[in-house]
């Protein structure tokens, strides 16, 4: 699934892969590593080495990218942080969220992170968390990608998300792994039908064995972005009766404050 959207975009007339391929690497880099070598960026996008070569030269010129200490290795370099500002600054849903996302991290448990995230490809992406007070290994930060079918988070963008708009993302999955798209579109509509009865999606283990979580769709004016605002922790200490009686209504009234009732 990871090169799908690229080999699928690669067939339109007007699609630079050149930039494309630039960008991939730069998304290379996972939570926790400094440094990656061409042979690392190769295994993970596919790519041929000579490409790499090239492409981690010319983000290299550019600021992007900066030679490591090891011999062939790169980080990322300021130019990403300040591209990766630019981006945060347009997400203004994180600075009107935060101070109800304040209000649910520090109810009755302290074991629980609240974010809020928005779909790529076929994740959902965090663009605001308050983590949890709690030393957990579900911490959560920005940038973290969930699942986009099968956590709380990406079940409630996906039904937030306009008819259209989420069959070009099932299609999509269909084209590359039609036995997950499936699993996917069955995932979906017990969401949906989820959402309907309750006012908010779920996911018990579903994700992770050790994840407890719901969600609710968050939408921008016009509905012309959607995000899924969360709460969730480890199902040791989250338990679902707590995240059904005393999370869940709050959670739907701040969704409901944040989608400046274009609900």
């Amino acid at each position: 699934m990871k090169n799908a959207p690229r080999e699928e975009s690669e067939k339109d007339r007007n699609f630079v892969t050149a930039l494309a391929r630039g960008l991939e690497l730069l998304s290379c880099f996972r939570p926790s590593e400094v440094e990656l070598t061409n042979t690392d960026f190769a295994k993970r996008t596919g790519l041929p080495k000579a490409t790499i070569t090239r492409l981690t030269y010319t983000l290299s010129k550019l600021g992007y990218l900066v030679a490591g200490r090891r011999t062939g290795s790169y980080r990322l370099g300021a130019g990403v942080l300040r591209l990766g500002f630019g981006v945060l600054s347009g997400l203004d849903i994180g600075t009107r969220a935060s101070e109800k996302m304040r209000e649910l991290r520090d109810g009755p448990n302290s074991y629980v992170t609240i974010a809020i995230g928005e779909q790529h490809l076929m994740d959902a992406v965090y663009v605001a968390v308050k983590a949890s007070k709690e030393q957990v290994s579900l911490v959560g930060r920005i940038g973290d990608r969930l699942p986009l079918f099968f956590s709380a988070m990406g079940r409630s963008i996906l039904v937030g998300l306009q008819e259209a708009d989420r069959e070009i993302i099932f299609e999509s999955a269909a084209k590359h792994d039609p036995d997950m798209a499936r699993k996917a579109r069955d995932s979906f509509e017990v969401a949906r039908s989820e959402y309907e009865a309750k006012g908010y999606c779920t996911s018990y283990g579903d994700w992770r064995p050790d994840v407890n979580g719901i969600s609710v769709p968050v939408f921008s004016l016009g509905r012309s972005r959607v995000y899924g605002l969360n709460v969730g922790g480890p199902s040791f200490h989250v338990k679902v009766k707590q995240l059904e009686t005393y999370f869940a209504p709050r959670l739907i009234k701040a969704a409901e404050a944040l989608s400046l009732g274009n609900k």
